[in-house]
């Protein structure tokens, strides 16, 4: 404190607002570690890695400032813990189906890694994730009553199709692509839910390391380390407790409210921006 009775007023003013600030990005972390937990929690519960989760909480932050690299290496990073742990669950309850993945996976993965090497605008980047988390509102609502009866496998032609085309833009926007995926194989009757899953978490696993190396190919990296090793502990013990849960137990109507909520002000808030408000 003698010191401090010493430092100039102006640079007393500062010091205070500069500890105000720490005050307030620690409250801030705290709030994003919890989110983050929950967040991985509701999506490993049926097989996602939770990409347009983790870029609606930090879109809500002061991270949304970050550029669109930064934030899609995060989420892809998060994606592959999360993702790698929900599979592990779902296909040890036998809801795998390897004839029914492969073929999305051999489409998505060279498209999600030539989508990882190109550099897109920001404001186009900000207008396709705002589509993608209302996307995710939108199909999380509807599909979360429907128990899809599986019907038969997709035409190799028709899961190309579908894998490429998911994989590419999954590479664009920074997520996995369980979004896309899942709605498609339930509407197309091509899976029951819990296979969805099981296939879901695969093609999300893959899709991302594809789109990071696609950025690492071209020198972009961004990823913080440090507030990484952060992200990953907290999504680490949510991704397992979720998986566990989904694989074995039914679905969370009310969780899922919640986040449904949580992507339309999320992608609310970034349209305003992109216009300007």
């Amino acid at each position: 404190m003698v010191w401090f009775d010493h430092v100039p007023p102006k640079t007393k003013f500062t010091l205070i607002l500069w500890h105000v600030l720490l005050i307030i990005l620690d409250v801030e972390m705290i709030a994003i570690l919890v989110a983050l937990f929950f967040i991985s929690i509701l999506y490993s519960s049926v097989g996602h890695g939770g990409a347009s989760g983790y870029l609606a909480i930090l879109s809500l932050t002061t991270f949304a400032t970050m550029s669109d690299v930064w934030l899609k290496q995060h989420a892809w990073m998060l994606n592959l813990v999360v993702a790698a742990i929900a599979f592990y669950h779902y296909n040890k309850q036998g809801f795998h189906d390897i004839s029914l993945t492969k073929p999305f996976i051999i489409a998505s993965i060279p498209m999600a890694l030539l989508a990882g090497t190109m550099k897109i605008n920001g404001d186009i980047y900000d207008i396709l994730l705002s589509f993608t988390l209302i996307w995710a509102a939108v199909k999380i609502i509807t599909f979360q009553n429907n128990d899809a009866v599986k019907v038969s496998n997709p035409t190799y032609k028709q899961a190309f199709l579908w894998g490429g085309g998911i994989g590419f833009f999954s590479g664009i926007i920074g997520v996995g692509g369980g979004i896309f995926l899942s709605p498609v194989l339930l509407l197309k009757r091509w899976a029951d839910v819990k296979t969805a899953a099981a296939t879901a978490a695969v093609f999300i696993f893959l899709n991302s390391l594809a789109g990071l190396t696609g950025n690492f190919i071209t020198g972009q990296n961004e990823l913080d380390l440090s507030l990484l090793f952060s992200f990953t502990i907290v999504v680490l013990i949510g991704g397992f407790i979720g998986s566990l849960y989904g694989s074995k137990f039914a679905s969370q109507k009310h969780v899922r409210t919640m986040l449904v909520i949580v992507l339309v002000v999320a992608a609310i808030k970034r349209v305003y921006e992109l216009l300007g408000f």
